[in-house]
């Protein structure tokens, strides 16, 4: 299966992505080699194999959830570039 430079323009404007018909060439290149390793990798056999979520035998790593002091406002406000009485200052982005 390969992809064509169309397929890639228009995976571009679904991301709003702007690229020169070189690059398009490029990257259309890098993706069917991508495809094509995709490929051979489907070749190896993975019968009686089962899947994996971590290639390590890890288990809960979680701590317990307790409850303990919060950091103070005053620690936790320190270094805000915009601080507004006890909150963060952030920028409006909603008119």
């Amino acid at each position: 299966m390969a992809v064509s430079a169309n397929d890639i323009r228009w995976v571009a404007h679904l991301a709003r992505l702007e690229f020169a018909e070189s690059e398009l060439d490029h990257f259309t290149d890098q993706f069917n080699e991508i495809l094509k390793y995709v490929d051979k990798l489907r070749s190896v056999p993975t019968d009686g194999i089962e899947p994996l979520a971590h290639a390590l035998p890890i288990h809960n790593v979680f701590r317990d959830d307790v409850v303990t002091e919060s950091l103070p406002r005053d620690a936790a406000l320190a270094n805000a570039p915009n601080r507004r009485g006890e909150f963060y200052g952030v920028p409006a982005v909603l008119e």
